[in-house]
C-alpha cells in the first residue's frame, strides 16, 4: 500500500505458522524523493495527475520484492543497516517512482503542488487535531484562498477540510477507546471535544454504535478491527 497522505489507516491482517506474514512500513523521506529526481532528470516517464491519490494498493513486482527482501537483511545488521539501508530505500523509492503510484509521489515531491499543499495542510491537522483548527488557520499554512484550498481539499481526500477533522478526531478517539482503554469521556477530551455528550452523539453517527457498546463488545471478541 502505498500512502502519500497522512490519513486515518487501519489494517487488520492474518498469518499464521503455514502461512507466515512480514510487514514492512517505510516512511518517504521527500528530500531523499527529490534528490532521487534530480538524478533521473528528463528520464522520468510518469507524469503528474491534477489530483493524484492519497492511498494506493500498488502490487509488489520482482524488483521491489527483491529490495524489500534485502531491506529486512540488511536490518539484522546494526552495521549493513546503517550502511546499505539508506541505499536500498533509496533504490525502493526509485521502484515506487517508476510503478503504479508514481504519480502520486511525484505530486508530493513537487513543493508547488496542490497536491503537496493539501498534504502539508494534513500534516497540520494530524499535528494539532486536539486543538481549535479552522478552515482558515489551514488555508493560510499552506498560502492558498479559502475557496480553492476547500476545492482542492475535497479533490484530495473526498471530503471537507471539517468534516476530516472530525473524522480524525473520531477515529483517533476510538483507538484510545478500544486498544488504551480510556473512558470515552477522557478520550473526547484528549482529541479536543469539550462536550462529552456532543462527543457520544457524533460517535454514535459516525460509527453507527456508542463508545461504551463498542468497547463492551470489542472485549469481548465480539467486534473485530475489520468490522470497525
Amino acid at each position: 500500500m502505498l500512502m502519500t497522505l497522512p490519513l486515518p489507516c487501519e489494517c487488520e491482517t492474518f498469518a499464521s505458522p503455514q502461512e507466515p506474514l512480514i510487514g514492512l512500513a517505510l516512511r518517504v523521506d521527500v528530500q531523499m524523493l527529490q534528490d532521487l529526481l534530480m538524478d533521473i532528470g528528463d528520464g522520468m516517464r510518469t507524469a503528474v495527475r491534477p489530483h493524484a491519490d492519497g492511498v494506493r494498493s500498488v502490487a509488489l513486482d520482482d524488483a521491489m520484492l527483491c529490495a524489500c527482501e534485502r531491506l529486512v537483511e540488511a536490518m539484522e545488521d546494526p552495521l549493513h543497516a546503517r550502511v546499505l539501508g539508506p541505499q536500498i530505500v533509496r533504490e525502493m523509492l526509485f521502484h515506487a517512482l517508476c510503478g503504479a503510484g508514481g504519480d502520486a509521489l511525484l505530486a508530493l515531491a513537487s513543493r508547488h503542488s496542490h497536491f503537496s499543499q493539501i498534504a502539508k495542510a494534513l500534516r497540520l491537522i494530524e499535528q494539532n487535531y486536539a486543538s481549535s483548527l479552522n478552515v482558515d488557520r489551514l488555508a493560510q499554512s499552506v498560502n492558498m484562498s479559502i475557496s480553492s484550498f476547500h476545492h482542492n481539499f475535497k479533490a484530495v481526500t473526498a471530503t471537507s477540510p471539517l468534516q476530516y477533522i472530525k473524522s480524525y478526531r473520531l477515529h483517533k478517539a476510538r483507538m484510545m477507546i478500544l486498544h488504551d482503554g480510556l473512558k470515552a469521556s477522557t478520550a473526547a477530551s484528549r482529541v479536543g471535544y469539550e462536550s462529552p455528550s456532543q462527543f457520544s452523539r457524533e460517535y454514535k453517527r459516525f460509527f453507527g454504535n456508542t463508545p461504551s457498546d463498542q468497547a463492551s463488545r470489542y472485549r469481548s471478541g465480539g467486534l473485530r478491527i475489520a468490522e470497525l
